[in-house]
């Protein structure tokens, strides 16, 4: 069965539809490769696949564990390459101050991120820094 639907829009602009939701988003071309930079483009996807997929597997951890996480969010800079274009860098903050977590569970945590499905089906061409904060 099908996961994702994408239909070309025209003015190198998609509508992906998740089938089993329904959920649409858009996708644009960035500006700076012909497009309008009015939507996610794919790589901005591919920047925020990896963000949603660390934070969700340490909700997953927390929920798995009975650990309390009150808070929780990232931010990834994508930073684009050429010959071949494509992302070349991916810098992650992911901020979990607030939740008073001791050192032995900010070590699982960081693990837990670290084994994320999307990390682990990503080219290792591609440099991906982390940056963890607890404080």
């Amino acid at each position: 069965m099908e996961t994702v639907r994408i239909e070309y829009k025209g003015d190198l602009r998609t509508e992906c539809t998740h089938v089993k939701s329904g959920q649409v988003l858009i996708t644009d071309a960035p500006v700076d490769n012909n497009g309008k930079g009015m939507a996610f483009s794919p790589t901005d996807l591919l920047a925020t696949a990896y963000g949603s997929c660390m934070l969700t597997i340490v909700g997953i951890y927390c929920k798995n564990h009975e650990v309390e996480m009150n808070h929780g969010y990232v931010t990834v800079e994508k930073i684009m390459v050429s010959d071949p274009r494509r992302v070349g860098c991916l810098n992650i903050i992911l901020d979990f101050s607030g939740n008073n977590w001791d050192a032995k569970t900010q070590k699982k945590v960081e693990l837990a991120a670290m084994a994320c499905p999307v990390a682990k089906s990503v080219d290792p061409l591609m440099l991906v820094q982390f940056t963890f904060k607890f404080q």
